[in-house]
């Protein structure tokens, strides 16, 4: 596969991902990592905490975005690309359906181009579409589950920001009705005033409000998977390199990712928040 063609693919997907086409040795040491990012809070604090990790293990290493962080991976400009496990997965495997977090990252993995390698993911960080609604509707449902859905998809109106991608089922549930709203505020608030049954919102979206439930997906998974990891260029990265980069998925759980996005939307700056995170999570002990 050529580097115009993955170009294409992950542009399409607007998706920070990998490409291939370019060769090189292992760096040397002393050499400065840069870890990518396309922008947008998230994608800047995943970088920022690869980039810390980096640090921790003494290798100089700095955080920088470009609009298709795949060019300069391909190029060699980019070191380590974070992203989601399913986002890669459906760019180099369209319509794929696993949904488990194992098995979307196994299919993940058989997927990346040659030259591209995935280090470990979170197994317990994820930013999945998932589904809130009001607590009166939980009750009503018979539990905080997805699985409970499918019983009420008829008449079911459910909610999303305007452009956002979202999931067109959940298990037999083909929601028919469905409003799209400009911003999270206006969204919850119409879950909260009844005009929609349910709002897509994704699992590590800081913003739900507090007196939303998020409907939790069980086993098996009604949604794909989206655990954080790390794609980088094979045979750039020391050994200990990629150590540093693979203890993050020991560490970074969904509630901390969530507690971090919030700092950062609040005004912190996104590389302070991170540092801060691995401060209280040391790696390399």
């Amino acid at each position: 596969m050529t580097a115009g063609r993955l170009t294409a693919l992950a542009l399409a997907a607007a998706l920070a991902t990998a490409g291939c086409g370019h060769t090189a040795g292992t760096r040397h040491r002393s050499a400065e990592l840069v870890v990518g990012s396309r922008g947008g809070i998230e994608s800047t604090l995943l970088a920022d905490i690869y980039t810390g990790a980096l640090r921790s293990y003494g290798f100089p290493a700095r955080t920088e975005q470009a609009p298709d962080p795949l060019t300069k991976l391909d190029s060699g400009a980019f070191v380590v690309v974070p992203s989601f496990t399913g986002r890669v997965l459906q760019v180099f495997q369209p319509g794929a359906t696993m949904r488990s977090d194992a098995q979307v990252y196994k299919a993940m993995v058989g997927a990346l181009p040659e030259g591209i390698a995935a280090g470990d993911y979170t197994t317990a960080a994820e930013d999945k579409p998932a589904l809130a609604v009001a607590e009166s509707t939980s009750r009503s449902w018979g539990g905080r589950d997805l699985s409970a859905l499918p019983q009420h998809c008829d008449g079911l109106v459910v909610g999303s920001i305007a452009r956002a991608s979202t999931p067109s089922a959940v298990g037999s549930c083909r929601p028919s009705n469905g409003r799209e709203f400009p911003d999270d505020a206006t969204l919850f608030a119409a879950v909260k005033a009844g005009e929609v049954t349910a709002a897509w919102t994704t699992t590590a979206d800081p913003n739900v409000p507090a007196d939303l439930v998020v409907l939790s997906d069980g086993k098996p998974a009604l949604v794909q998977a989206e655990n954080v990891v790390p794609l980088y260029r094979r045979n750039e990265l020391t050994d200990r390199q990629l150590l540093a980069v693979n203890e993050v998925a020991g560490v970074l759980d969904t509630a901390a990712l969530v507690d971090m996005r919030r700092n950062v939307t609040a005004g912190a700056d996104a590389q302070a928040v991170a540092d801060g995170w691995l401060s209280e999570h040391p790696l390399g002990r």
